[in-house]
């Protein structure tokens, strides 16, 4: 038996029967006087240990401590570990206590996974980086190649030709290999290719086949992340952890608008792609060296499902991955209304945000008379303010559900938000109320704030009804939802060029699937857990 004694930081939020819990071993806790104590968010946890006899395998030191999963680590040369301690606390100038060696542990305040949680967010920053910069970068590009609308269109459309393709991929293969490899490859595939369209962006094929590259990359990031979230994260902290992950999207549109102007007036347009492409490669080499031990699953949290490596290791042949295939339960996915409801209002969520993400620059330099650079700074307000309606929601609906209110109750109630205040907001805009052009921009960005709110409805409600499908439901929803990249993105050029109207090409089918969108989620929507297997 080894014997420690721990003596709890002033920050230390545990108490003395938790630490008893959690150590198997025979531990006597000195605490302070309040047994338990909140610590501030950039503090760390202090444990000082005294041991009489703990050898060198420090393997019994990794253990769960409450809901905190965290890993003690001894100095690899215990001679030159931290300064001793006595049983009083006091520190010995290194030399051996007659009863043992002690040392001075930290543990992290917060769980280990949030480190992935925190990278997988910085990849999606990344990825809005490099499908927003078109959508500036376009302006110039058109005035070079000479292209009208409907060819814009084309070229900005062709990103969502590779997203949708990969969403159902993407699903599959994060279950069997894990949401931190199929990131990873994705982030790499997509930085790659962004870096090539300079160099085949006066060749129309090349350039459309770069942007499908692009959004193959891309399309499976979203199933990727919502492995790692569902695996990793419990009901009541899901919001959050889902509005942090997808909220680098807005925080990625913003850092794109706001650098790509001045990087093309300063050293061409080529510049975006080549910086943007190199964040991408960068974030996957430094990826590399996060501890892989993070990104198993917690089986105290998830208990039912397997760790990446062991799922990795039960696939061993194509013939097994294709066995693998067949298991999901297809057409119970699809004899369920809530697995529709989420498919549909992907769908019109995705047209109103694609269309604006890739013709709102256009549009306020061509109604408001923008040069580059003020367009582009307009086109940011809507994401800027997103960032902050996207922690404001996801603090909402978590705090609803943790006071006991139902979870599909509370997905509706985002959902309905998400979709009905963009929808009143672009009847504002479209309607010639004699409003000036800067409260038109106003309207516009509170109602594409709003619909961030998605992020606390329909996004979460994947993991809710099926964390073991999560990320192969994001997939088949995801699928569909970039079908109005494609067909959306390219319709409004066309409608632009043969109606000259913003309200009849951007905002009148937005409005449509908005509105018809909240009727399907309220009448059908449902956040229960789904025995699909058991369906099927």
């Amino acid at each position: 038996m080894v014997n420690f004694t721990i003596i709890p930081h002033k920050a230390c939020n545990f108490t003395a029967q938790k630490l008893k819990n959690s150590f198997p071993t025979q531990i006597i806790v000195h605490k302070p006087q309040n047994a338990i104590h909140s610590f501030p968010t950039n503090a760390q946890l202090k444990l000082r240990l005294l041991s009489c006899n703990y050898g060198r395998n420090n393997e019994f030191l990794s253990k769960r401590v409450d809901s905190l999963v965290a890993k003690l680590r001894l100095e690899d040369d215990v001679d030159q570990a931290l300064p001793l301690v006595t049983d009083s606390g006091d520190e010995l100038d290194n030399e051996r206590n007659e009863k043992g060696d002690a040392f001075e542990l930290k543990l992290s305040p917060l769980p280990p996974r949030y480190k992935l949680i925190g990278t997988a967010s910085l990849a999606f920053v990344i990825c809005n980086m490099d499908k927003v910069n078109l959508s500036v970068a376009i302006i110039p590009m058109s005035h070079q190649f000479g292209w009208n609308a409907s060819v814009a269109g084309l070229v900005q459309s062709s990103f969502f030709w590779g997203y949708a393709l990969t969403q159902l991929p993407g699903g599959w293969l994060a279950k069997i290999f894990g949401g931190r490899q199929v990131l990873a490859l994705g982030v790499l595939a997509w930085s790659l290719a962004t870096t090539f369209i300079p160099v085949v962006a006066g060749y129309m094929p090349g350039l459309v086949l770069s942007r499908i590259l692009v959004g193959i990359g891309e399309g499976v990031s979203p199933s990727a992340a919502t492995d790692l979230i569902a695996r990793s994260i419990p009901l009541e902290e899901r919001s959050r952890a889902v509005a942090f992950v997808f909220g680098g999207l807005s925080v990625g549109s913003v850092a794109g608008l706001l650098l790509a102007p001045p990087l093309i007036e300063n050293f061409g347009w080529e510049s975006v792609f080549y910086l943007f492409g190199l964040l991408g490669v960068a974030w996957f080499l430094g990826f590399q060296y996060i501890d892989g031990e993070e990104t198993q699953p917690d089986a105290s949290v998830m208990p039912s499902l397997e760790s990446t490596s062991d799922k990795k290791s039960s696939f061993g042949s194509m013939e097994e991955l294709s066995s693998s295939l067949k298991e999901v339960p297809w057409k119970a996915f699809f004899r369920s209304p809530a697995v529709w409801a989420m498919i549909y209002a992907h769908f019109c969520g995705s047209w109103g945000h694609y269309t604006c993400l890739s013709w709102l620059p256009t549009y306020f330099s061509e109604e408001l008379n923008l040069n580059l650079t003020e367009a582009a700074e307009v086109a940011v307000l809507p994401p800027l303010a997103s960032v902050i309606t996207t922690t404001l929601a996801a603090q909402f609906a978590d705090n609803l559900i943790s006071r006991g209110i139902e979870t599909t109750t509370v997905r509706k109630i985002c959902q309905t938000i998400s979709f009905l205040s963009p929808a009143f907001c672009m009847t504002l805009s479209s309607i010639d109320l004699g409003l000036p052009p800067w409260e038109v921009v106003g309207i516009l960005t509170s109602g594409l704030a709003l619909s961030s709110f998605a992020l606390s409805g329909l996004y979460c409600t994947h993991q809710d009804i099926s964390r073991e499908y999560a990320s192969v439901l994001l997939g088949i929803t995801n699928t569909v939802g970039a079908v109005p990249g494609i067909v959306g993105v390219a319709l409004t050029g066309y409608l632009l060029d043969s109606t000259h109207s913003w309200s009849i090409s951007l905002f009148a089918p937005s409005i449509f699937f908005y509105l018809t969108g909240t009727v399907v989620w309220l009448a059908f929507a449902s956040s229960k857990p789904q025995s699909f297997s058991k369906l099927d």
